[in-house]
């Protein structure tokens, strides 16, 4: 069987990823970044005979399976229809739709390519203490699943200039007009596996507290975290975070249900708490069970040797699968769950701006929905075309870097 021929289109985050298709024995022969320094990086990094583009138009010509979209953040959308449009399967790494209506865009262009799979590259389902949780969910030893807590919770130095360097090295990147709301797969995507819910009503309010002192600064939000409350299809509550910057690092997740819950241990690496009430505990658990979960994985030296705990290289292995099964993912990695998770995070940010407003999560099956938001294209995000957001990014709308910090960006980064 030949290899499959893969692109990576955002040679940063694209060459990280690109390993672990190397690891699964597909072919990476085609690269694609504006930027020539992060390009040539790729090249080296990944190694082999891929050809070097500086265009997408002329690279998506290139002969590919598939393609990897590590493009900014919020421009993920078009590009994937571009792929589509040429039988080009796609993996799509975050949020799949900047707006609502790439979302309609998105979900109508997956209808009209059928064959082509469109999968959302969400990772931290695949983290090992997320697996066990999804695991245990389906024994249905908890009972009905009716709660579920996601924090993806990343503060960080503001004094990190090389974070900075790397991650938002210029005044209108994604990064510094990112709401907390927006970047919300890592906390809702892991809730969703495991329960198999999707939000169908958000809230959400904000906890404002900008970056203070001379440090070199330009990002336009001062929010903290946005506290994000879903209703969903099957009853349940979610409480998420988005990308949340308070207290310490951790990715923490819970599940509750009528019998018991399962959570993994902030501060505790992948150590699992699994607790049930003496009267509903399985034969054969105690009350309180504390442990570390196994990957129980065929490939777990290749796992262990990939990024984001592991979780890099199942979610290429699962997309792979698709690709030679013939098959679109199972939830929440499906085109419709990705553009709900999104919605999400769209809907999210317009509830925290008007004081906790509830917000209804269109299901884009039906065209009734579709009518009503393919307009939409209100944006928090400036565009690599020169387009300029329309929404403030951040619950206090006037909040801007004092001029000092943003003097002290701009000596570092000229722009």
């Amino acid at each position: 069987m030949n290899p499959i021929k893969i692109g990576v289109f955002g040679a940063g985050r694209g060459a990280d990823l690109a390993g672990n298709f190397q690891r699964l024995g597909c072919e990476i022969t085609a690269i694609c970044d504006f930027h020539e320094e992060r390009l040539n990086n790729a090249a080296n990094r990944i190694g082999g005979s891929a050809t070097l583009y500086r265009n997408f138009d002329e690279f998506i010509e290139h002969d590919m399976d598939a393609v990897i979209l590590a493009n900014y953040f919020h421009e993920h959308a078009p590009y994937a229809i571009r792929c589509m449009e040429k039988g080009i399967h796609v993996f799509s790494e975050c949020i799949s739709n900047g707006t609502m209506a790439e979302g309609v865009e998105l979900i109508r262009a997956s209808e009209k390519y059928p064959d082509v799979v469109y999968f959302l590259a969400e990772n931290y389902p695949q983290m090992i203490f997320n697996r066990e949780m999804q695991r245990i969910a389906k024994t249905g030893t908890l009972g009905k699943i009716i709660y579920a807590e996601g924090e993806y919770n990343h503060p960080g130095d503001p004094m990190d200039i090389g974070f900075k360097r790397t991650y938002n090295y210029f005044t209108k990147h994604w990064r510094n007009f990112s709401a907390r709301t927006y970047y919300i797969t890592h906390s809702l995507g892991p809730v969703m596996r495991a329960t198999g819910a999707t939000p169908k009503t958000v809230t959400a309010f904000a906890a404002f507290a900008p970056v203070e002192g001379n440090v070199p600064n330009a990002c336009f939000d001062g929010d903290r975290a946005a506290i994000i409350t879903t209703q969903n299809d099957d009853g349940s509550i979610f409480r998420i975070t988005g990308c949340a910057g308070f207290g310490a690092h951790h990715n923490a997740y819970r599940i509750c249900g009528t019998e018991g819950q399962i959570e993994n241990l902030r501060g505790m690496g992948a150590k699992i708490m699994l607790r049930y009430n003496g009267w509903t505990k399985p034969e054969g658990m105690e009350e309180v069970n504390c442990y570390d979960p196994g990957w129980n994985d065929p490939d777990e030296d290749k796992i262990l040797a990939s990024g984001h705990g592991g979780s890099d290289y199942i979610t290429a292995r699962m997309f792979l699968d698709c690709i030679r099964e013939g098959k679109q993912p199972e939830h929440p990695f499906h085109v419709h769950s990705a553009v709900a998770m999104s919605s999400t995070a769209i809907l999210a940010h317009r509830s925290m701006l008007e004081g906790g407003k509830p917000y209804e999560i269109p299901d884009f099956h039906t065209e009734e929905a579709r009518k009503q938001y393919e307009n939409d294209r209100h944006t928090i995000f400036y565009g690599t075309d020169g387009s300029e957001p329309d929404l403030p990014c951040c619950s206090h709308p006037d909040y801007r870097p004092t001029d000092e910090q943003m003097q002290r960006y701009l000596e570092l980064f000229g722009r």
